[in-house]
């Protein structure tokens, strides 16, 4: 497969694409430096939680309340 002039077709493609402009490097705010989570000590002593939505709908429901323990991994939904 062979696609004369590809290279400039694409560049000229995203220069109009209103969305690659929104999100490209330049218009990011840099991240800041890494820290490091603290080590916990007891389970389910810090939890992290989260939505998955969007599922196919079983009893009415179309969505789950994940809580994860940072500790042990194990998690709950």
């Amino acid at each position: 497969y062979h696609w004369v002039g590809m290279k400039r077709d694409v560049a000229d493609w995203v220069a109009r694409c209103n969305t690659c402009s929104l999100v490209k490097a330049e218009h990011q705010v840099p991240g800041g430096l890494l820290q490091s989570l603290p080590i916990q000590e007891w389970k389910w002593d810090m939890i992290t939680m989260d939505f998955v939505v969007g599922l196919p709908i079983s009893r009415t429901f179309d969505a789950i309340w994940v809580i994860v323990d940072r500790l042990t991994k194990s998690a709950h939904f």
